[in-house]
Formats: structure tokens, C-alpha cells, sequence
């Protein structure tokens, strides 16, 4: 297959400006200049400063949650909410193997397994008919809470994924938790602007999770946040993420064992100036998934929508080739020609660390891992002066 048409438009067309063409770049045009030398004038540049208290007002606002706590990073977040919603060793969680490492990290900071269910080939993320009738076949319901029949652990959490932020059925994923009695963790870490049924991603489970790493659609640099309705978890991821301080004007008394994960003044700054420029974004990133759509509307490659209910932020934009083969030769013909694109994750049930954690038929994750390849999804650059 000859792949020329598409390189020449994503390089003289949606991204004449940028030479090699990457993948998802981070855009400053606003005010992290102005919001950066505020903080340095204060000396408030580490993990205190009104920065921080702007930005998880400004992600409570944008999302609907009550509550909003920052991190560090997104895997120290998922890492909170997943102690936060009782996993604990030797426990297990549910997961879908179609996901970023970090996923499958943070349940092992828990030293807790990762058990794996099969995805829905639309929305990528977990499935709801896979998960239901994975539970029905391995998992009892004692007084000690869900138990799994194989292997005799707990399952401790549930932790689906809204893939490239194309969100999953998360209302059916939690319906089925709650019946027995699995609490849900989301990782929301690529959906920042994705809505489901009129409701953010993140928003539905427990606590959610979201990632402002450099290349997701708003970033901090580093930097995550926790999202929940629960204000008590709130007020208890606050207290562990912040070293387990007992409040005190001077005194430094820390009563249990905690982290240091608290996000720096500095970081949240961008954030700040980011969230003010997070609509255009995603105005921008919609026009762009049309215009692929159109493109590929004439080829034989499938463009992947957003799912039924959804509307997504199109963070990654992606496309489903025909077999692995084909896949392997889009992959290189455009990466030789300087347009960044990259496959989806190896499976995490592949990877030697969790190759040996309890699996369901994978069926569609190992089709969608044969096919699909991410391909430019950055807000387009606009002209040099």
C-alpha cells in the first residue's frame, strides 16, 4: 500500500510548520510565561502556593467533581486512589490489557495483581459484557468481601481505561462493580474533556485520575490529579499525598506512613494558564479528527470515531489497518518520512512482569494490538512570524 497521499497532507497540509512531524507536542500560548514569574516573585516555587489551590479549583469547575487533589504525576495518583479505595497486598484488581505501563505499576506499588479482562474493539477500554462474565465465572461474593475462585485473593478494584480518551461504558463497568461490591478507580489519565453521556470521564467511578504529562492535551510537565465526589477520600488523599502531616503551624509531626507526591507551585502555574486554553484546545482537536475523518473516508484505513454516547477529546487519534503486516508498513514508511506515528501498547499480560497474572479471553485487544497505530494529534501550530 502506498502511503505518500497521507504523508504529503499531514506535512504540507495539517502540520506545514513542524519538521519531523511528532506525535503530540505540548502548546504555550497563553499565560504560563506571565503565571511562571508570578510564583518566582512569591518564592512559592515547591509544593506550596496558590497555584496549586487555582488549579484543582479550575479542574473541579471544568469536571463537575467536588473535589480535586494534584499530584506529582499521574501514576502517583492512580497509586493514591487505588490505597485509597482499599487495595492492599495480596489483593487483585481488574484491568484491561489495552493500557499505558503505569496502569499496571501502580497496582504493583500496592503489591497487589493485576487480573485482566478483554476490551470492547469500539471504545478500546474495558468491556462490560467481557467484565460481567468474567465476575460470574471466577468471582464469589463472601462476607470478607470478592473473592476470586481460582486463585482464593480478593479482587480489591476495578480500574478501567478511556483509551486515547475515547471513553469506555463506564456507567455499565460500574453498574456491575457496585453489584459486587468492587469499588472503581478510573483511569482518566488521556480523557481531560471527554464526556460520556453528558458526564466527564472520571467522574463516575470512586475517584478518578487524570495525567498532565507532556504529551497529554493540557500538560504541567509532570503532574497528575485525583478527582472524587467523596469528600472524605479527598480530604484523605490530601493528607497521605502530602507526607501525612497533622496540621500545625510549626510543628512537624507525622502520624502515619505517607508520601511526598504533592505537585510543585511551578507546575501547577501551567496548568493554570493551560486550563484557560483547554476549550480552544479542544475545538482545535475536534476540527482535526474531522479532517482526518474525511481523509481516510476515501481510503480503505478505518479512523477511529468516538463511541456511541461519547465525546471525546480526541487526545490520539488513531486508525485500524488491516492485519499486522500492513500495520508494520504504515509504521515505517511514515516515521522514514519524518511524521511521527507508533502502535498501540504491547499488551500488559505480554510484558515479563505481570505475563503470569490471571487472564480472560483477550481476543480483542490482541486484534486491536495487530492493527492499530497512533498517528499527529497535536493542536496544529500556527504560522511563525
Amino acid at each position: 500500500m502506498n502511503y505518500t497521499n497521507l504523508i504529503s497532507y499531514i506535512k504540507s497540509s495539517l502540520y506545514k510548520y513542524d519538521n519531523p512531524v511528532i506525535l503530540h507536542r505540548p502548546v504555550f500560548s497563553g499565560n504560563e510565561k506571565n503565571y511562571l514569574s508570578e510564583c518566582i516573585d512569591s518564592n512559592f516555587v515547591s509544593s506550596v502556593g496558590q497555584k496549586v489551590i487555582d488549579f484543582e479549583n479550575q479542574i473541579t469547575k471544568f469536571t463537575g467533581a467536588k473535589k480535586a487533589i494534584a499530584t506529582v504525576n499521574g501514576t502517583a495518583a492512580l497509586h493514591m486512589a487505588l490505597q485509597l479505595v482499599g487495595v492492599t497486598p495480596d489483593t487483585e484488581v481488574i484491568t484491561q490489557p489495552v493500557s499505558f505501563v503505569a496502569t499496571c505499576n501502580a497496582i504493583s506499588y500496592c503489591n497487589a495483581l493485576p487480573v485482566f479482562v478483554d476490551v470492547d474493539k469500539d471504545t478500546m477500554g474495558l468491556s462490560p459484557e467481557k467484565l460481567e462474565e468474567f465476575i460470574k465465572v471466577n468471582v464469589k461474593l463472601t462476607s470478607e468481601g470478592p473473592i476470586n475462585k481460582v486463585t482464593g485473593k480478593k479482587i480489591s478494584a476495578c480500574v478501567p481505561m478511556h483509551t486515547f480518551g475515547h471513553s469506555c461504558r463506564i456507567d455499565e463497568i460500574v453498574e456491575i462493580c457496585n453489584t459486587y461490591k468492587i469499588p472503581v478507580v478510573e483511569d482518566a489519565a488521556e480523557s481531560l474533556g471527554s464526556y460520556y453521556k453528558g458526564k466527564h470521564t472520571g467522574t463516575f467511578g470512586t475517584i478518578g485520575v487524570v495525567s498532565f504529562n507532556g504529551n497529554k492535551i493540557i500538560t504541567t510537565g509532570g503532574g497528575g490529579m485525583l478527582v472524587t465526589n467523596n469528600i472524605d477520600l479527598a480530604a484523605r488523599a490530601k493528607y497521605l499525598t502530602t507526607t501525612g502531616k497533622r496540621p500545625h503551624p510549626y510543628e512537624y509531626f507525622h502520624e502515619e506512613k505517607a508520601y511526598n507526591y504533592r505537585l510543585p507551585n511551578l507546575n501547577a502555574a501551567l496548568g493554570c494558564a493551560q486550563m484557560e486554553q483547554l476549550p480552544g484546545f479542544l475545538k482545535e482537536k475536534r476540527e482535526l479528527a474531522e479532517k482526518y475523518r474525511q481523509f481516510f473516508n476515501k481510503t480503505d484505513i478505518d479512523f477511529v470515531i468516538e463511541p456511541e454516547n461519547a465525546n471525546s477529546n480526541y487526545w490520539l487519534n488513531a486508525v485500524i489497518l488491516s492485519n499486522r503486516k500492513e500495520r508494520d508498513a504504515f509504521l515505517k514508511a511514515t516515521n522514514d518520512q519524518g511524521v511521527m506515528t507508533r502502535p498501540v501498547w504491547t499488551l500488559m499480560n505480554k510484558l515479563p512482569m505481570f505475563q503470569n497474572c490471571q487472564s480472560g479471553d483477550l481476543s480483542n485487544a490482541e486484534w486491536l494490538e495487530d492493527r492499530i497505530v497512533n498517528i499527529p494529534s497535536s493542536v496544529p501550530t500556527p504560522k511563525p512570524e
